[in-house]
C-alpha cells in the first residue's frame, strides 16, 4: 500500500504583511511550518521566492523542490527553539577547520589558495587558527574558537540556518563565513571546499557517484546561499 501524499488544493499562492516579517497565503490562508507555527519570514523578497515554490506545485506536493520553504520551517521549527545547541554545532567547526589541515607535495601546493581566508580569519575575524600537515587534530587558539563563536551568535535564525549548510557541506566555517560577510562568491568557496576532490580525481580518475553527489552539494550549497541573500 503506498503512503499517503499531499496534493494540491490551492489556485494562488500570494504574500502577505504579518506581525514579524510577511507570510504566504494558499487562496487567502496562511500557511503554517510541519510544528503548526505561523510561517512568516523576515523579508518580502524571500517570501515571494517562498510563494513561487508553493505556485510551481502541480498535483502531489514534492517538498524536494520547495528547498527554501523548507528551510524557512527549520529556522523557525529548530533553530528558534534549540539556537544554542545550534550555535554550538556550526561554531565547532572553526576547531578542525577544513583548511587548517593539509597534505604534502602537489596537493599541498594546491591548497596554499586556502592560505588568503586564513589570512582573512585573522585580519577580520580577529581570529587566527593553526594549520598542520596530516589529519592529526591541531588545538586552535582557545581565544580564536570563541571569537568564532561570538561571529555565530550574532546571526539571526534564518541566517544561521544558511550559514549552518554552507558550513556543514564545506567542512569549514572560516568559508562559509566568508560567503556570509560577502568576501568570496558561494561558486569560489565551494570550490576551494573541493581541492582535496578535485586532486584525487586528476589522480586517479572521475567516479561517477560521487560527481553526482557533488553536484547534489553544489546545488544545497548555492541554495544555501540564495537563501541567505534573500534573508537580507
Amino acid at each position: 500500500m503506498s503512503g499517503w501524499a499531499a496534493k494540491r488544493f490551492w489556485k494562488d499562492a500570494t504574500v502577505t504583511e504579518a506581525h514579524g516579517g510577511f507570510s504566504i497565503l494558499l487562496d487567502g490562508r496562511g500557511v503554517k511550518t510541519p510544528a503548526k507555527t505561523p510561517l512568516t519570514v523576515p523579508t518580502r523578497a524571500l517570501a515571494e521566492a517562498m510563494a513561487a515554490e508553493w505556485q510551481a506545485q502541480e498535483g502531489t506536493i514534492r517538498p524536494d523542490t520547495m528547498p527554501l520553504t523548507r528551510a524557512a520551517n527549520s529556522a523557525i521549527d529548530k533553530v528558534v527553539p534549540l539556537f544554542d545547541a545550534v550555535v554550538g554545532e556550526v561554531a565547532g567547526f572553526g576547531a578542525s577547520d577544513l583548511l587548517c589541515y593539509r597534505g604534502e607535495g602537489e596537493l599541498a601546493g594546491r591548497q596554499r589558495a586556502w592560505d588568503a581566508l586564513l589570512d582573512w580569519s585573522r585580519d577580520d575575524l580577529g581570529a587566527p587558527l593553526h594549520v598542520t600537515t596530516g589529519i592529526v587534530p591541531v588545538d586552535q587558539p582557545v581565544d580564536s574558537v570563541a571569537t568564532l563563536r561570538a561571529h555565530v551568535a550574532a546571526l539571526g535564525p534564518f541566517e544561521l540556518v544558511a550559514l549552518h549548510d554552507l558550513v556543514a557541506i564545506s567542512g569549514s566555517l572560516v568559508l562559509g563565513l566568508a560567503v556570509h560577510r560577502g568576501r568570496i562568491s558561494a561558486a569560489e568557496a565551494f570550490a576551494l571546499s573541493r581541492i582535496d576532490e578535485a586532486w584525487q580525481a586528476e589522480k586517479w580518475g572521475v567516479d561517477e557517484d560521487a560527481a553526482e553527489a557533488d553536484e547534489k552539494r553544489l546545488q544545497a550549497f548555492l541554495t544555501a546561499d540564495r537563501f541567505l541573500a534573500l534573508c537580507r
